[in-house]
């Protein structure tokens, strides 16, 4: 977190996946989820243009086939819903799929430096996500790139359902 005094209120103390639209991973991607949920919390930079509230709560989830932000604040009162469509996001969450598919293999009898390689690229293409989170929410929602890694580990993990497979 910054000095800025403001940034104890433009910060998430909450994130929520919505169970109907999530369906559940193999054990290494529910942990995976669960991480990215801890760490979000734990440390963010979050802040909504304009709005001087804060500390806000999320709720992530599916509606009608596009990405929403329900953002609160810590007392449930409506703050802002952003809907993002998640075509810009699919071929990322597919290349993001598979390299993770190859690293879980990988880590289970593949080499040292074998297992290094894949999770290079495997932050690559997590990066390459992020990246598209912050332009994605740009003027609406302002994050750091910590922040829109783990976003975009929570956006795959809620697009899987939605995935052509």
């Amino acid at each position: 977190m910054s000095n800025d005094p403001d940034s104890t209120n433009r910060r998430l103390v909450s994130v929520t996946l919505d169970e109907a639209s999530i369906e559940r991973g193999t054990p290494d991607q529910e942990h995976e989820r669960a991480i990215a949920i801890y760490d979000l919390v734990e440390e963010n930079r979050f802040g909504i243009p304009g709005h001087a509230g804060g500390p806000y709560v999320l709720g992530l989830g599916l509606l009608s086939g596009r990405l929403s932000f329900d953002i609160r604040l810590e007392d449930e009162s409506p703050v802002i819903v952003h809907l993002l469509s998640l075509s810009p996001f699919r071929k990322v969450i597919k290349d993001y799929f598979l390299i993770c598919e190859s690293y879980y293999d990988a880590i289970r009898s593949a080499s040292p430096d074998r297992i290094e390689a894949i999770d290079m690229g495997r932050r690559g293409v997590h990066d390459e996500g992020a990246g598209l989170v912050i332009e994605r929410l740009e003027g609406k929602i302002e994050i750091d790139h910590k922040t829109a890694r783990r976003l975009f580990t929570l956006i795959a993990a809620l697009s899987w359902k939605g995935q052509d497979r």
